[in-house]
């Protein structure tokens, strides 16, 4: 019991809290963070509800006719994989959650891991919204889970299907205690591996297993005693690994993502190293303000620069 209450502060905050605030698909899903596939989830990470552009993407003929489509579900029957999937991706770019999930919706008995990973992460974005209220939040999030381990059952070489299964499980362990939770984090690490193994160049993928090991390198040795005590063999990591994954996110994709440039700040702070702390912070800083979590970054960098 004491246990549980010692570990409540750190595993009310999920794992993959990040992917809550991405923004655009990096987290969220493809290879797009705060646009569309032109322009990343997350992307992420994410936060589901953050996912606003200044501008609206560029339409091609095909988008804007399966737009047109799209004001008749009679006419979206029509529609072919392409073209749906299409839509469906242009939908998430303009974060319109509501018509996203309804359109992947008719197809929740398909045998198609593209439609149902998207369908896991429109699940998902739609239990995250302000005015979703409990009974439904929980609702979408072990829908959404079972959406991502049918995609994952139908083709386990998608690496979407994988991100999205780590993300959608982490999710579900806020609903089943410290010790699930924590046997989880194995598993999330696992699926995060094998998503960076089949798209190296997926940044997002990369910024949330370096979250991944953020959050278990920050954890006080009395946390980790704790933790002990509650499952036997809790999983740590160290700011060296977190490092190297936010690095390599930001090589493969730079400056795709404030909260990533804060995290560099953050775990150069960790190991003590001031000027790479100061660096990073500032390009936090300094990241123009699209987004709530852009926001959010911007006051929580200005703060900790406050401190060096």
């Amino acid at each position: 019991m004491m246990a549980g209450r010692v570990l409540t502060r750190f595993v009310n905050r999920s794992l993959l809290e990040v992917a809550v605030g991405a923004k655009g698909e990096r987290i969220r899903g493809s290879n797009r963070f705060f646009r569309t596939s032109a322009s990343w989830i997350v992307g992420a990470l994410g936060s589901g509800t953050a996912a606003f552009l200044l501008g609206l993407p560029v339409l091609s003929g095909l988008s804007y006719q399966a737009l047109r489509k799209l004001q008749s579900s009679a006419v979206v029957c029509a529609l072919n994989k392409d073209e749906v999937l299409e839509q469906a991706d242009y939908l998430y770019s303009c974060a319109d959650t509501e018509k996203l999930y309804q359109l992947l919706l008719q197809y929740k008995d398909s045998e198609d891991a593209e439609f149902l990973w998207r369908l896991a992460r429109a699940s998902r974005d739609l239990s995250l919204l302000p005015d979703t209220d409990a009974g439904r939040k929980k609702q979408l999030t072990f829908e959404a889970f079972e959406y991502a381990k049918r995609a994952l059952e139908r083709d386990d070489k998608c690496f979407a299907a994988h991100k999205w299964y780590a993300i959608c499980l982490s999710d579900t362990g806020e609903f089943e205690g410290v010790k699930v939770k924590i046997g989880n984090s194995y598993i999330i690490r696992e699926h995060l591996e094998r998503s960076i193994e089949l798209n190296p160049k997926d940044a997002t993928s990369l910024h949330i297993l370096g979250y991944w090991c953020f959050a278990f390198a920050e954890l006080p040795w009395y946390q980790r005693k704790v933790a002990a005590v509650i499952f036997s063999t809790p999983p740590t990591s160290t700011f060296e690994e977190a490092l190297e994954f936010f690095l390599k996110a930001e090589k493969v994709d730079p400056n795709f993502y404030s909260k990533n440039l804060l995290m560099l700040g953050k775990t150069y702070m960790a190991m003590k190293d001031k000027e790479k702390a100061l660096h990073w912070l500032t390009r936090a800083k300094e990241y123009p303000i699209h987004t709530l979590e852009d926001k959010e970054v911007h006051k929580e960098a200005v703060e900790l620069l406050n401190q060096l």
